[in-house]
């Protein structure tokens, strides 16, 4: 139905709902410089045939690097032809949001085996049907927590990925919470007796990354007993998935919910997405998780089947009394996870030896080159931080040679001058390696 008013009456009315006087008034807060005013400017229209030969031209002027080393949150894995062709197919492209079980038993029990296998990897005891990505994942928690303990207090460790730390810090301040950063210490690891000290009556959550934003390995086994003292939850946070083959499952080590970012599994690097929010927590939190819950069951034949179990969280059915308004499902995504995961099975483990033993071959070799030195000696996983004599120009050196280079930590830590953040996965090889320390001697 079009709800578009059409009449000066209609308009008025609406404008007298909204409370604006007109509708350059409603659009106020778009600057000048940013409003289109007169028609737009397009070319001439063009036949398909034409507008074939124009994209492909534009596509042309793509290129595409030898090897990537950068990661800080998105990360170039490789992935198997089956991923494509299985997330490829109609039923699954198509599909909407499965509400009618009987017609919808495929991609029910793509997204039940996609919540089995998160869960396991987390050492949790449930998990969602997947969010919009690691950040609003991570904001969905703290908000859970806060509302789940009547809590306004949210500790977030600095060593978390800068972007997150925003999303959470919007979400804290949408619902009238406080958000209270604690540093990282010397190796890189979230500070203990900061950590302490930030802890009081009113906190709900606290929020660790692991691998944190360095690539460092936190010790959340020792973390999480001062923060359930305190009768908050501990939350932690992931970017990297593929380190959840090779590490102790957050929830075995102490974390209440478990969040982060799925799209190294099976997802490709694109501009900006897509990605996959992953959520993971204990029972308790089983009707107060965002998003939506499918289920195994049985029909009255005693045939197993798959339903949407919980969706009471949502804004269309619970509306202000929902613990989140969040009501996607990224369901083609966790599809692609879910197939991934499939293909690897027991070799996810052997992946992660992979991505750990190379990043180290990389950076014993940086490490031993004049003016560059490690920033922190805590364990890391394929992602870490060194100090190099010019990061930028380093990154222009590589980028000569086709290759892209680190994160300059610098802007999002100013502590950290001279400092950048290498990654290295499965998709470089020793030569790739070698090729870019070569080519690092000259900086």
């Amino acid at each position: 139905m079009d709800y578009t008013p059409h009449t000066d009456r209609e308009r008025s009315l609406m404008m007298g709902v909204v409370g604006v006087a007109s509708i350059d008034e409603l659009f106020a807060d778009i600057p000048p410089g940013c409003r289109i005013n007169g028609d737009l400017r397009l070319p001439p229209p063009l036949s398909e045939q034409e507008l074939a030969a124009l994209m492909e031209g534009i596509a042309a002027e793509n290129r595409l690097p030898r090897l990537c080393l950068l990661g800080a949150g998105a990360y170039h894995h490789y992935i198997p032809a089956v991923v494509r062709h299985v997330v490829a197919r109609s039923e699954f492209y198509t599909a909407y949001t499965p509400y009618q079980a009987e017609i919808s038993q495929g991609i029910l029990q793509a997204i039940y085996e996609y919540q089995t296998m998160v869960a396991r990897l987390t050492g949790t005891d449930v998990a969602n049907a997947s969010m919009y990505d690691g950040a609003s994942s991570l904001a969905e928690g703290a908000v859970l927590a806060a509302k789940t303990l009547n809590r306004s207090r949210i500790v977030v460790g600095r060593a978390v990925h800068p972007r997150y730390r925003r999303v959470v810090a919007t979400y804290a301040w949408a619902n009238g919470y406080e958000t209270v950063e604690i540093p990282y210490d010397d190796t890189g690891r979230t500070d203990p007796s900061a950590l302490g000290e930030a802890l009081n009556p009113e906190t709900a959550a606290v929020l660790i990354q692991s691998p944190n934003f360095f690539g460092v390995i936190e010790d959340l086994e020792a973390l999480a007993p001062p923060v359930h003292e305190a009768g908050a939850l501990l939350i932690s946070s992931f970017t990297e998935a593929t380190s959840l083959g090779l590490l102790k499952p957050p929830g075995q080590a102490g974390a209440d919910i478990v969040t982060g970012e799925g799209q190294a599994f099976g997802n490709p690097i694109g501009f900006g997405g897509p990605h996959l929010g992953i959520f993971a927590a204990k029972s308790r939190f089983l009707r107060k998780i965002p998003g939506r819950l499918a289920g195994a069951t049985v029909d009255r034949e005693g045939r197993r089947g798959f339903v949407l179990t919980l969706q009471t969280r949502e804004q269309h059915i619970r509306r202000e009394r929902a613990t989140s308004n969040i009501c996607s499902n990224e369901a083609l995504c966790a599809l692609a996870a879910a197939v991934y995961l499939a293909c690897l099975g027991k070799n996810l483990r052997r992946l992660a030896e992979i991505n750990l033993h190379k990043a180290r071959y990389l950076r014993d070799l940086l490490v031993g080159l004049p003016g560059w030195e490690g920033l922190f000696p805590a364990p890391f996983y394929n992602e870490f931080a060194l100090r190099c004599p010019d990061p930028a120009g380093a990154n222009a050196l590589l980028e000569e040679e086709g290759i892209v280079g680190g994160y300059i930590l610098e802007d999002d830590y100013p502590e950290l001058r001279g400092g950048i953040l290498l990654c290295v996965t499965e998709t470089a090889t020793r030569q790739d390696l070698d090729k870019a320390v070569s080519i690092l001697k000259k900086l």
